[in-house]
């Protein structure tokens, strides 16, 4: 299997959960899928959320002619995530915690407020220096077309974290070949799904004591797909740990090279 591994970062990333902004915009703890497609998508140039709003907006009074147009047939999806969703990816935290930090700027558009002066103030959660090994595996046209784009360094929009505050530093891009099963394996280095495995808890002071390392667990409800009706996100919650770790069911983990990868 042929595995596209680049590491990516920045000074800064806000990936906006959607289920609290009364007083303040808080972040997930780390990039996942859905966001990841959608800078993949820019990199390629595909459109994105707001051309969605746009057609559907126009197909209310259009409708039967941009049926005609197969560019415009069966669009549930923003263009990103409709070519993109069955793109296979592993993420890895290079960062066992990746602070977080409140800002608060104002928002002086005009429109942004109905206060007088039109001055909204913002706060919003940011993650601090996120650094991440992101890796996908070249099974498709559109797998090979991402590939390429991120080996000649091509991009057509400019790739951000989140939110165009946040640019995105991508780098040392490779292309991993052999990327072979593991059977029965004891760890995972990426991300995983809770339900795909049975985690060994160990006492800290106790590993400490035994082997001189510190265990690890970060754990999270994050966004894995869009639901098609509303393009609302669809969750799962993940597990990143150095604990021992069993598999369960058909859930496949991959090795390249050094670590042991869950791709989904």
């Amino acid at each position: 299997m042929e595995v596209i591994k680049f590491t990516l970062k920045g000074e800064t990333a806000f990936f906006k959960k959607p289920d609290v902004n009364t007083y303040l915009y808080f972040t997930y703890g780390t990039i996942h899928k859905v966001a990841l497609l959608g800078m993949f998508g820019a990199i390629l140039g595909y459109s994105g959320y707001n051309q969605m709003s746009f057609l559907n907006d126009y197909k209310k009074e259009f409708g039967k002619a941009l049926q005609k147009d197969d560019k415009y047939k069966d669009r549930s999806y923003p263009e990103f995530y409709s070519r993109l969703k069955d793109l296979r990816v592993a993420i890895v935290r290079n960062s066992t915690n990746i602070s977080k930090k409140v800002q608060t700027f104002n928002n002086s558009v005009g429109y942004a407020s109905k206060e007088a002066g039109g001055n909204l103030i913002v706060k919003e959660q940011w993650l601090e220096n996120p650094n991440w090994d992101i890796y996908f595996v070249i099974d498709s046209e559109e797998s090979k077309a991402l590939a390429k784009a991120l080996k000649e360094n091509r991009f057509v929009y400019v790739p951000y974290l989140g939110k165009n505050d946040h640019l995105a530093d991508i780098c040392d891009v490779q292309v991993i070949e052999g990327v072979t099963e593991v059977i029965e394996p004891d760890n995972v280095d990426s991300l995983f799904i809770k339900q795909d495995f049975e985690l060994d808890e160990v006492d800290d002071l106790e590993d400490l004591f035994e082997e001189k390392v510190l265990t690890y667990k970060y754990e999270e409800r994050l966004p894995v797909a869009l639901e098609e009706t509303n393009n609302k996100y669809e969750f799962k919650t993940f597990i990143s740990t150095n604990s021992k770790v069993k598999a369960k069911g058909e859930v496949k983990v991959f090795n390249e090279g050094e670590r042991n990868l869950v791709f989904f």
